[in-house]
């Protein structure tokens, strides 16, 4: 089956929508769950639908850290610099994690198959130091583990949130 593309997926969107106040925010969750992240087509076209300028969409969409600009891999990954995380080595899982992918924390490889992030706090204290792939969370990691997580990931089919 073949992917659908973001301007057909926002065009949809759009029809499932008012362009009155306070439908911004619904339309750029939409777009961001449906395509994975706001193309600047995508932005455009929502611009033009809320008889808004793009200007004021991006001022919104950077302002949100949930909404993305670009797209991500394949396999995003997500380590945890909480407190917790942190004491229990997650500076040394995500060093292990970007000499594994290839990528440093904030970027996608060329392949777009690993996205690397760092995030505040995952909630998950108890499995310190942790890290998210995709909607999978692994806990109490090592190097090693890491190693290992990151091999996996190339047998497996993405699931990407």
């Amino acid at each position: 089956m073949a992917e659908e593309s973001p301007e057909k997926a926002i065009a949809e969107i759009l029809s499932f929508h008012t362009n009155g106040p306070g439908q911004l925010l619904p339309i750029l969750i939409d777009v961001q769950s449906r395509v994975g992240y706001l193309p600047e087509a995508g932005v455009r076209a929502v611009a033009e639908f809320l008889d808004i300028d793009v200007g004021e969409i991006y001022s919104v969409a950077s302002f949100y850290s949930q909404f993305r600009l670009t797209p991500i891999g394949r396999h995003h990954i997500q380590v945890c610099r909480g407190t917790a995380c942190h004491i229990r080595g997650a500076p040394r899982i995500l060093e292990e994690l970007e000499k594994q992918t290839g990528i440093s924390e904030g970027e996608t490889s060329a392949d777009m198959e690993y996205t690397l992030e760092t995030v505040a706090c995952m909630g998950c204290c108890a499995l310190a130091p942790a890290v998210k792939v995709n909607k999978d969370v692994h806990g109490e990691l090592t190097t090693r583990k890491v190693e290992e997580v990151v091999l996996n990931l190339s047998t497996e089919e993405a699931d990407v949130a």
